[in-house]
């Protein structure tokens, strides 16, 4: 019992004395084979805010160590950086992406209903299907104080503690996060094209992609994507896009 009780103030201690980050602008530039460089966003995944970059490319942004920035724009595929201590000890944070090239007109793909994981023999009826993110966390072990009774029958895995202790945890938790946003967004794009958020919902051409993580950040909108109800999503994006102008036109002011 003595070393159940001695692991559970260790783990106390640690979280007493992680200290909340101070916010810092992040001043960085996107390298490319592209001479289009302007209208880039980037988006800090944890405060919500968006910044779009110049037309050399260059942005500033407020971060902390541990948020995640999301580099978007139609000529260049997504990408993801978390950010590091490295990032801020320099004084410009260089991001390449990659332009996107040869793309189709048209891909029509036929989803055959009865070909899939289960059928092939490859999991079994009705297991559970996890996601990459998932999967590591499933290895790291999640662990919680109620399993400090496993060290009594030696059940516990020490790897579950070591990896609560140093955040490992709690990083693989977040990228869980970030992998549905990612999905949700997706779903979105097929949804909706930005021809769709500037005529209709008459959100500024540079702010689209802004507002598409201002609405997966919805919990209840989110809630009727994954019902694939279009009518009720077509009427719910239409009440957000109105609240996301009304924040538009206040910050502009």
């Amino acid at each position: 019992m003595t070393r159940a009780v001695c692991v559970f103030f260790i783990l106390m201690a640690t979280k007493a004395l992680a200290q909340e980050p101070i916010p810092e602008n992040l001043n960085g530039k996107i390298i490319a084979s592209l001479s289009n460089l302007e209208g880039i966003h980037v988006f800090n995944l944890k405060t919500k805010k968006a910044v779009i970059t110049d037309n050399e490319g260059r942005f500033s942004i407020s971060a902390t160590v541990g948020d995640t920035l999301i580099f978007s724009a139609v000529q260049f595929k997504t990408k993801r950086v978390g950010l590091t201590s490295e990032y801020f000890e320099q004084d410009l944070f260089y991001v390449t992406m990659t332009p996107i090239v040869n793309q189709l007109q048209e891909v029509i793909v036929k989803k055959q209903a009865n070909i899939n994981a289960e059928s092939l023999g490859i999991i079994s009826n009705g297991q559970k299907k996890y996601t990459q993110a998932e999967r590591k966390l499933k290895t790291a072990g999640d662990f919680k104080p109620i399993n400090l009774l496993g060290l009594l029958g030696g059940s516990l895995a020490g790897d579950q503690i070591i990896n609560k202790i140093n955040g490992k945890t709690a990083m693989l938790k977040k990228e869980i996060e970030v992998e549905k946003k990612e999905s949700y967004l997706n779903q979105l794009d097929n949804l909706f094209d930005i021809d769709y958020s500037v005529n209709k919902l008459k959100i500024p051409s540079e702010y689209v992609k802004g507002f598409e993580y201002y609405v997966v950040e919805n919990e209840k909108f989110t809630t009727i994507l994954k019902s694939n109800n279009k009518t009720m999503t077509s009427f719910l994006i239409g009440e957000l896009a109105t609240k996301y102008n009304e924040i538009i036109s206040s910050e502009n002011k």
